[in-house]
């Protein structure tokens, strides 16, 4: 811990009752808008992109909430995200690495579309094809647009819209506590993941508008 805040226990105590009370959700929530809004967008979003990032779990995460990504072989936590066209977090879950990415995108959408009404497209990978795209459309009225490689792509391939999510997730490896799943329980780690994005986003609006525009 910083050398000037409290013992461990407290700070770790207001935390989870911040979180337990969606304090820290709505400390993500309202500067997201004012983002978008200095980037001549509308403050609600009105499209997505889905996608998910396995990462290794630390020693601390118990096994009840682990696994394995055979596809990544990569043993621990998986982060689902959704994002607006500018990376904006929109909504997120953190579930075991060897959940399916179609099986926590159910949840995740239903999820975004109590929260995000004026969204009806969200863009996705190869991984969301199959029943979940006529689920999207006849039970949340959203569009799920799978962006998938060509036969002729070889190596590296930056894909339309599919790479903006990608970039979310580089922007949260950057934090130093994202590095790992350190969080004994998933929805600590989701927290995590928001304040991540508070600290990015409070960076963008403190910075001068001429800054902006280089």
């Amino acid at each position: 811990m910083p050398a000037d805040f409290p013992a461990w226990g407290r700070v770790h105590a207001f935390f989870c009752r911040w979180r337990e009370h969606g304090l820290i959700a709505e400390f993500h929530d309202r500067p997201r808008g004012k983002v978008r809004e200095r980037e001549s967008r509308g403050a609600e979003p009105r499209a997505g992109v889905i996608d998910a990032q396995s990462v290794r779990a630390a020693a601390s995460v118990p096994a009840s909430s682990r696994g394995h990504d055979g596809g990544e072989k990569v043993p621990g936590r998986k982060r689902h995200i959704v994002t607006d066209t500018l990376g904006l977090l929109l909504v997120v879950a953190v579930t075991a690495a060897n959940i399916g990415d179609r099986d926590a995108a159910v949840g995740l959408l239903r999820r975004l579309h109590r929260l995000h009404r004026d969204i009806t497209l969200i863009w996705a990978d190869g991984g969301y094809t199959g029943s979940l795209v006529g689920w999207a459309r006849e039970k949340r009225a959203l569009t799920l647009h799978i962006v998938k490689r060509t036969d002729d792509m070889r190596g590296f391939v930056v894909l339309p819209r599919r790479w903006v999510a990608e970039r979310t997730f580089a922007w949260l490896m950057n934090s130093r506590r994202l590095a790992r799943d350190y969080g004994a329980r998933p929805e600590n780690s989701e927290a995590v993941i928001q304040w991540s994005m508070v600290t990015r986003m409070s960076r963008r609006l403190a910075r001068p508008r001429a800054a902006d525009q280089h």
